[in-house]
């Protein structure tokens, strides 16, 4: 697949999926076994547990993540003695899990290996800059389910999406939820002069003059904002919110607007927990969202099987997607078509 190569331009690469058992851990397995086979030392971790041979559940079978020799992997105590290969231990992190301690661990022989790794985006980004200052140029960091965090362009240089039969069998409603995401990962950033205004601020809403000066309107949250008065719109049209935001933001903004054209600005777009109706409504009335810092997405992989057992055409599926997103759509198992629409 042509993506390989653009993930060696960057430190690190998550994996998310759109829904659970969309391919993440196939996808991983291809991009892990392509690496291994150009001669890329890289280290792979989780931000949730991976490599179980059964699905928690549908308890379907799903595939167990393979690494190689050179690799090194990160995960917690309890899944590293179940390991089914032979390393090295490098680090055992101080920091007890759920799962024990995290042990970092060079690859003797190639074989399986359970993930089940930090359970915050600040230990990640450290774990990426451990590897990177030992050598390593590349860290993987497999997704979980609602764990979009990981795909934070503070947290990893770039991201591939899996999506699939398990977001819906039908393939226009899978077009139709894949395309509103892709949506959101290309949302526009600021300017870099607001950049350096805005990055700073860590919690609150904040609205935005003409003259580029952010004003703090005493909101904790953006979830907060109906538990009191506050005149959204006194220092203009333009609004920050620092942390996660909802249907209940976009649906205030919108009774408010009036004929004023909104911009709403958030930090990337993970913090966007959003529905397709709300965001038309804002868009109608004139608003807009941007964003601090734009993910880098390298690709889109499609896992046509569903776990109820639907199967999508692959290459029908890969093909309609590919023209609704104009970018290429990847079935890394190129599975032979078959047709349950």
């Amino acid at each position: 697949m042509p993506f390989i190569e653009e993930i060696l331009k960057h430190r690190s690469l998550s994996i998310v999926g759109l829904e659970k058992n969309t391919g993440k851990t196939v996808c991983l397995n291809y991009v892990l076994g392509r690496l291994h086979e150009m001669g890329v030392r890289t280290a792979v971790t989780s931000i949730g547990v991976d490599g179980e041979q059964t699905d928690s559940v549908y308890a379907t079978a799903k595939p167990e993540i393979t690494v190689y020799e050179g690799m090194r992997f990160i995960t917690s105590e309890k899944h590293y003695l179940q390991r089914q290969l032979i390393s090295q231990i490098v680090s055992v992190d101080e920091q007890c899990t759920s799962l024990g301690h995290l042990v970092t661990a060079d690859v003797l022989s190639p074989g399986k290996v359970l993930l089940s790794g930090a359970a915050t985006t600040e230990k990640l980004k450290r774990q990426i800059a451990e590897c990177s200052a030992d050598g390593v140029p590349l860290t993987i960091i497999d997704g979980a389910l609602s764990r979009l965090s990981l795909a934070s362009p503070t947290v990893t240089d770039s991201m591939i999406l899996a999506t699939g039969a398990a977001v819906s069998p039908n393939l226009q409603q899978l077009i139709s939820k894949t395309k509103f995401f892709y949506k959101f990962i290309n949302l526009e950033e600021i300017d870099n002069q607001l950049l350096k205004t805005l990055e700073p601020l860590t919690s609150g809403l904040w609205a935005i003059d003409d003259e580029g000066v952010a004003h703090d309107l005493g909101v904790a949250s953006a979830f907060l904002l109906g538990s009191k008065d506050v005149n959204l719109f006194a220092y203009g049209n333009r609004l920050f919110a620092t942390g996660a935001v909802s249907d209940r933001l976009l649906k205030q903004l919108s009774a408010q607007s009036g004929e004023k054209c909104i911009t709403l600005i958030v930090r990337d777009f993970t913090k966007l927990f959003i529905t397709q109706e709300a965001y038309a409504t804002f868009v109608r009335k004139g608003g807009k969202i941007l964003v601090l810092r734009k993910s880098k997405l390298i690709a889109i992989c499609l896992n046509p099987t569903s776990p109820q057992g639907f199967l999508l055409d692959s290459e029908r599926a890969c093909g309609a997607l590919s023209e609704a997103l104009g970018i290429p759509v990847y079935d890394v198992m190129k599975v032979p078509k078959q047709t349950i629409l």
